[in-house]
């Protein structure tokens, strides 16, 4: 592996993985602070109905991968969840030492193949106007934007976007 180009091993695992979890949070106490401003300032009713909108239920992932390096540490997650007839990538993460390196086209490209796998035709997911890298990945992966879909319509820093994949 040199620095500008790694080998990933991509790996099924289950969402309560350890190793996934501690993913999960690491995104959490990445991205958590350029919102908080924006929670502080709505009620407690609005925070309320935006936690269980944001809320990711377990019975509804289908799958999550894990994109390990060459020392066998996961260092990328990402996830799909059933959402009503489609598909939708969730909580995906690259740890800042593996970024730009090409592990998120990694999970990328492998939650494609899984939902085209599973049958789906495209792919949907939302992220916020707050990610600017996680939006410019998606556009270069060729995702584009769609309407805000439920559960996110509530929340006006959602940016929602959409892949078709080829058969």
């Amino acid at each position: 592996m040199t620095a500008a180009h790694a080998t990933w091993t991509i790996e099924n695992v289950t969402w309560d993985d350890e190793r996934a979890a501690a993913l999960r949070a690491a995104m959490d106490a990445e991205i958590s602070p350029r919102y908080a401003e924006v929670f502080a300032a709505f009620d407690e009713r609005t925070r309320a109905l935006l936690d269980a909108d944001f809320a990711v239920d377990p019975s509804t992932i289908v799958e999550v991968i894990l994109v390990t390096d060459a020392e066998r540490r996961a260092v990328g997650h990402a996830a799909l969840r059933a959402l009503g007839d489609e598909l939708e990538v969730k909580r995906v993460y690259v740890a800042p030492e593996a970024r730009g390196r090409g592990a998120s086209r990694a999970l990328m490209a492998e939650l494609e193949r899984l939902a085209r796998q599973r049958g789906a035709a495209r792919l949907v997911l939302q992220t916020g106007d707050r990610q600017p890298e996680a939006i410019a990945l998606y556009e270069r992966l060729g995702y584009r934007p769609v309407a805000v879909f439920a559960p996110y319509t509530r929340f006006a820093g959602s940016r929602c976007f959409a892949k078709d994949l080829p058969a």
